[in-house]
């Protein structure tokens, strides 16, 4: 039977510092996944010489964060939070050297290989909100996850907005403009790793562990991929929690990768693709915090069939917007704020679920699959656009939508009665 492991005596002073520390060191290394959607697209497209390859970096971030997010996982496990959020900066700030170095050099392919190392950030980003619950109490551990999340919200807006002075800056120095924007995410991610690798004192996740657990299985020498995904298979409510998380993400990206295009399709301006993918993101992160606090309130598993329930009305009403610009905004909103919900709630369940001796483990193999979900769901909906049309892809994802809110209403009342005893 899993119960929820004792808050660590900590003063609260403690844990407001940590969650400051890595919301800071979120705004700061963001910038960096603002820096592939804003300018790695661009740059594989003047490296390749072809259109069809806008979209490599992006996947080959993605695939990046996927291996990253069991790596660093397996480092926390051993030494904790702070050499491996710390050390997933570092090669990511390696990556966006690396992308400076293709644009010089003009090498496709170390441009991909630069994409992947970047990957890391984005891992260093996934996993840090689940360092905000290493020293929470139960009852605000949603709150203090949802701001770190939140603090992700800064770093994609400014990205893509720096692309002007990025560019500047290059030129100064003598470099391709297109890798200017790379140097600034280098000096973000840099700033991000010393406030990780000096201010995270005590590390949260060591400190943690001194607090004793109702779990009596030992802790494992070397957890891997395979021996987390036994854990989250394991629990019913880890089931849950991976399932909605998975959907949300999967449909999130899916539909969001494919509104430009349509939109562009039926005469939308470059203005008004902005403008809806500025908001979609506003959605995803701005109410975090919002969305933390009601999980604390009514229960995760409740939040996340909301989020679930919205991002099948989003998915729809995007889907079948037509030429109406205003729907498709709207949808996209909802379906931002749906995600939002989804994935904080799917997050602080799943902090509840597993053993505590298994709980890193399983976070960073949540996180693989959801960067795997991702690019999964990004390279189907381009054969479903191609295909079926926008209203076709937008069927598509409400129904995996409305799959998973009937996957998760099925373990919800398993759940209720195992308590997480394996099944």
């Amino acid at each position: 039977m899993v119960t929820t492991t004792p808050a660590p005596v900590v003063d609260a002073a403690t844990q407001r510092r940590t969650v400051v520390l890595l919301s800071a060191a979120q705004v700061l290394s963001g910038v960096g996944a603002g820096a592939v959607v804003s300018t790695g697209s661009l740059l594989a497209v003047d490296l390749s010489g072809a259109d069809a390859w806008a979209g490599s970096v992006t996947t080959a971030t993605t695939l990046g964060a996927a291996i990253a997010s069991t790596l660093l996982a397996r480092l926390a496990h051993a030494r904790g939070r702070r050499p491996a959020l710390a050390t997933g900066l570092l090669v990511a700030t390696a990556g966006a050297l690396a992308a400076v170095a293709a644009g010089v050099l003009r090498s496709f392919p170390l441009l991909i290989l630069a994409g992947a190392l970047m990957g890391f950030g984005n891992a260093v980003n996934l996993q840090a909100r689940f360092a905000a619950t290493d020293l929470s109490t139960p009852e605000r551990r949603a709150r203090d996850l949802s701001l770190v999340v939140w603090m992700s919200t800064v770093g994609a807006i400014a990205g893509p907005n720096l692309m002007g002075p990025g560019g500047g800056l290059a030129v100064a120095v003598g470099l391709p403009e297109l890798a200017g924007m790379f140097l600034l995410s280098a000096a973000g991610m840099v700033a991000g790793m010393l406030v990780l690798w000096i201010g995270l004192r005590p590390d949260p996740y060591l400190a943690s562990q001194r607090t004793p657990s109702d779990s009596r299985e030992p802790r494992p020498a070397h957890p891997g991929f395979l021996q987390g995904a036994r854990v989250l298979l394991s629990y019913p409510l880890a089931r849950t929690a991976l399932i909605g998380m998975l959907a949300a993400h999967a449909t999130m990206v899916a539909v969001m990768s494919m509104t430009p295009v349509h939109l562009t399709g039926h005469g939308a301006t470059i203005t008004v693709v902005g403008l809806t993918v500025s908001l979609h993101i506003a959605g995803m992160y701005a109410l975090a915090p919002v969305m933390g606090v009601l999980t604390d309130r009514l229960g995760s598993r409740a939040m996340m069939l909301a989020g679930l329930g919205a991002i099948a009305a989003s998915t729809l009403i995007a889907g079948f917007s037509g030429t109406s610009h205003l729907l498709t905004i709207v949808g996209l909103v909802l379906l931002g704020l749906g995600w939002s919900a989804a994935t904080i709630a799917g997050s602080a369940l799943l902090v509840d679920a597993v053993p505590d001796h298994a709980r890193v483990t399983s976070q960073g193999v949540s996180d693989s699959l959801m960067s795997l979900a991702g690019g999964v769901g990004g390279a189907l909906a381009g054969l479903a656009l191609a295909t079926v049309g926008y209203a076709g892809l937008g069927v598509a994802a409400t129904i995996t939508a409305v799959a998973a809110i009937a996957a998760v209403g099925r373990l919800r009342s398993r759940s209720v009665r195992s308590q997480g005893d394996p099944t």
